[in-house]
């Protein structure tokens, strides 16, 4: 229990292991192999070139578009692996795209995916770009794939990437993950777009898995996973959180830097103790879980075909 005598937080208060979890919990559906995350010494850094006010800048998403005929990808829908998309795509930033996030794994039991602001910051850029803390909004948003594999989003997702915003004339990025796999496409995607001199800052919920890639820039927000671009509903938070990033990518002194928004949940944080945490599944819930997880990848794998 926290100590109140102090004003201590419960000594659970702290980012959500994600990687571990990750790992027990595939373990725990009966996969054998644990999933090995990207990990990297050294990180590449980009400084802006230009103020911040005179720049162009791309926001990249893990969001998919959505599919008429792939069943529910409403709020709350249960992860729907017919939903992927598997190619970098674009579209126009003057719109406002439907995107959905039911192909991924968010926090479906604390965030209903009811708000796309809350993992799509487009309309919040328009505005900073409206007051002049940006030169502008790119002419397309950019949706990058959430790939498993290492070497496809390596080799084929971020070098597509790269040749998209190259072709925009885009002096900087914004990238916003939403599931653990996510966060390590869109770090991968960060340092390929640094190495070709292109700024980028992530929002994202998942501090370890982006951290121990190794990034640029990282706006953590301590937000269920499907939040980092601000909580749902609420412009304030959403507009506080894109500010925060892109003070980020203006001013951060060296890579690996990170920047902890100072909004908070919940004011109970027990919501940390409940995804992917196998203490808390029972085994019938597991057991349902590896079948739903299986019939998943099916439905995946015939669209990929």
């Amino acid at each position: 229990m926290a100590d109140s005598n102090k004003g201590f937080a419960e000594p659970f208060d702290e980012p959500i292991p994600y990687r571990k979890r990750v790992r027990e919990y595939y373990l725990a559906l009966g996969y054998d192999t644990p999933y090995r995350w990207a990990h990297y010494a050294d990180v590449p850094f980009t400084a802006l070139q230009k103020p911040l006010s005179e720049c162009t800048v791309a926001v990249v998403t893990t969001a998919a578009p959505y599919k008429p005929d792939a069943g529910d990808q409403g709020p709350g829908a249960s992860y729907n692996g017919a939903a992927k998309f598997y190619a970098v795509y674009q579209l126009d930033s003057s719109s406002d795209p439907d995107l959905r996030i039911s192909h991924v794994a968010y926090d479906r039991l604390h965030t209903s995916a009811c708000d796309s602001a809350s993992w799509l910051p487009l309309n919040q850029l328009r505005l900073l770009a409206g007051s002049g803390v940006i030169g502008g909004v790119a002419p397309h948003i950019f949706g990058l794939p959430t790939n498993r594999s290492h070497r496809t989003t390596l080799e084929v997702d971020c070098v597509e990437l790269l040749k998209r915003v190259q072709r925009d004339s885009i002096d900087a990025c914004v990238l916003v993950p939403n599931c653990p796999v996510c966060h390590q496409s869109v770090s991968l995607a960060a340092r390929h777009l640094e190495q070709a001199g292109i700024a980028t800052v992530i929002m994202g919920c998942a501090r370890d898995i982006v951290e121990y890639v190794g990034v640029p820039r990282l706006m953590f927000s301590d937000f269920p996973l499907g939040n980092a671009a601000g909580k749902p509903g609420d412009p304030q938070s959403q507009r506080q959180s894109l500010t925060l990033a892109l003070q980020l990518l203006e001013h951060a002194p060296a890579a690996r830097t990170t920047v902890q928004s100072p909004q908070r949940w919940s004011d109970n944080p027990e919501w940390k103790l409940d995804f992917y945490n196998i203490e808390r599944i029972a085994a019938p819930e597991l057991r349902r879980l590896r079948a739903q997880f299986d019939q998943q990848k099916q439905a995946a794998r015939k669209i990929r075909q």
